[in-house]
């Protein structure tokens, strides 16, 4: 039989009952090549390229080698050059690759040519083009079989591979004395030591991943113990107000979809939280979370954080660097402050967005990058586009999505929740027990703005706990600030109060922040200490205290 005549119907048995499928009279199992892509992504991500490739050549020439056993058991082959060209009839059958007709001999000058290989396919659905070869298993494949005939080490390399972006993979099969020392790192993949090598670097890298892990758990466990929220929202957050609620609800929805987001609020409203929301929830969440505050960076020191610098592209420069968006490949890459950034870094920024691709300072190669790009600002860039401070184009490729984060004063209903959780948080740290927030407290912090949001009423707690003499706040412990705010009536959902009721209301707060000191309070209010006595009366309270209209006698 020639090798050309094998078909599949005559290597390829299936036993229905029993489920067993042999394949050239060997047992075989039917893989989705897609499976095989993701099981190379995470070996990649987890044990990095060089114990990946080195795992997936010594399995390749093991099946290899196999293989050729088993066909010559099969077929009892007349030459070797029948049993020699076998291989690549049964890869292909096996929907391995495809190969060229008449450059199926990978120990010509001319080589193997394969016009299709799965595990090119799968390296760019996964990885992208390379700037190396990778059909790893395939050339470990053909060098066993082709060993095993040859009845010696015989290497099979890559000149061409369709992973680097070539039309087709052009194997070549050499022994370790022809190749020389032209392609030594690559024949080091088929050693032993290389593997054993490559996979203790890849277990202390495993490690310092999983101590990472630890303690983001720890962090995670802690904020379960001291975090309640309503049923459906995300951990650790709280967003009991409507407007909060739609944010997260919105940041959930767009996480799944791999598009690129703007967050928009006030300094210290939360917009970080709200980056790192998307990042958990979407399919990067295994992946790095790198935030980057681009205004605190200088034009020049930032391009090279973004995209890292080669040896000697600048004074200082003493080796090569990778940037920011090679760390946070695979994952989110938050550009905090989008709005100071300088109209020279938008262009460079603009071109990584569309091309998927960076260029380190003093490179002129481009390196693909896999990233999502989350951008925050406190800036109306709408405004920055009008004078020509941002770049149009760039504005709206941020802007695919926009989240826009309300300030602390306009989600009231998140304030005492919110500050319950900071004041759990800080009295954890410091290792006291504070149980909660006086009624008096909870008032004062209902009425002030909070003009830093979430960012000033965590520092307010934090000081809270270290002032607290007791195991509950009182408001002695809160900022000056904050004591001294007074209430700030609101219209809610269409309800309009009578206004007698609304000064009624500020006027006794003022009273009660003055201690019932009724000059004092009517100097503020610029009102006549008369007035602001007959309108004490009138609320039924006389001398600061409230008394019964029936006898006018003061309450005990």
């Amino acid at each position: 039989m020639r090798a050309e005549d094998l078909h599949h119907k005559e290597l390829l048995e299936l036993d229905p009952e029993g489920g067993v499928i042999r394949f050239a009279g060997q047992r075989a199992l039917l893989l989705d090549a897609i499976a095989m892509g993701l099981l190379r992504k995470y070996l990649v991500e987890n044990f990095g390229l060089t114990a990946t490739r080195a795992v997936l050549t010594q399995f390749g020439f093991a099946h290899g080698w196999r293989m050729a056993e088993a066909i010559n058991a099969e077929f009892k082959w007349a030459n070797r050059e029948d049993w020699l060209s076998a291989g690549p009839r049964i890869h292909s059958l096996e929907g391995l690759f495809q190969v060229e007709p008449g450059c199926d001999n990978p120990l010509t000058k001319k080589g193997a040519m394969l016009l299709s290989s799965y595990e090119a396919e799968q390296h760019l659905l996964h990885f992208g083009r390379s700037d190396s070869a990778v059909c790893w298993t395939i050339c470990g494949l053909m060098s066993g079989y082709v060993s095993r005939i040859a009845g010696k080490e015989i290497y099979v390399l890559e000149d061409r591979c369709m992973g680097k972006g070539h039309a087709a993979c052009n194997l070549l099969g050499r022994s370790r004395e022809e190749w020389g020392n032209e392609r030594a790192e690559e024949l080091g993949f088929f050693e032993a030591g290389r593997l054993k090598e490559s996979l203790d670097v890849s277990l202390h890298r495993v490690t310092e991943t999983l101590k990472a892990a630890e303690l983001k758990l720890r962090a995670h466990r802690r904020a379960l113990t001291r975090v309640t929220f309503r049923g459906d929202g995300p951990e650790g957050f709280v967003a009991e107000s409507e407007r909060m609620r739609l944010v997260v609800d919105l940041a959930r929805r767009v996480a799944k979809v791999d598009a690129t987001v703007l967050i928009t609020g006030e300094s210290g409203s939360g917009k970080e939280r709200i980056a790192r929301l998307v990042h958990d929830e979407s399919t990067r969440a295994a992946g790095p979370f790198i935030a980057i505050n681009c205004g605190a960076i200088t034009e020049t020191l930032l391009e090279s954080e973004l995209f890292g610098h080669a040896r000697g592209a600048f004074t200082g420069a003493t080796s090569d660097r990778p940037g920011l968006f090679e760390a946070a490949n695979h994952g989110t890459l938050l550009l905090d402050e989008i709005g100071e950034v300088s109209v020279g870094v938008q262009v460079k920024l603009l071109r990584v967005l569309q091309e998927r691709e960076i260029r380190r300072v003093g490179e002129n190669k481009s390196r693909p990058v896999d990233v999502r790009v989350v951008a925050a600002t406190n800036r109306d860039l709408s405004h920055g586009v009008v004078d020509g401070a941002f770049r149009q184009d760039l504005y709206y490729r941020l802007k695919v999505v926009e989240l826009q984060v309300p300030s602390l004063r306009d989600r009231r209903e998140d304030i005492l929740p919110l500050a319950r959780v900071l004041l759990a948080d800080a009295a954890a740290r410091a290792g006291r027990k504070i149980t909660g927030l006086t009624p008096s407290v909870a008032d004062q912090l209902l009425r002030y703005e909070w003009p830093g949001n979430v960012r000033e009423l965590e520092n307010a707690m934090e000081r809270a706990v270290a002032l607290a003499r007791g195991t509950r706040v009182e408001p002695e412990d809160l900022p000056e600030e904050v004591r001294q705010a007074f209430p700030k009536s609101m219209v809610i959902a269409g309800t309009v109060r009578p206004l007698n009721e609304i000064e009624k209301e500020y006027i006794l707060a003022a009273l009660q922040l003055n201690d019932g000191n009724q000059t004092r309070t009517a100097e503020q209010l610029r009102i006549g200490s008369a007035t602001l006595y007959r309108k004490l009366k009138s609320y039924d309270i006389i001398d600061g205290e409230r008394t019964e209209r029936k006898g006018i006698r003061k309450k005990s």
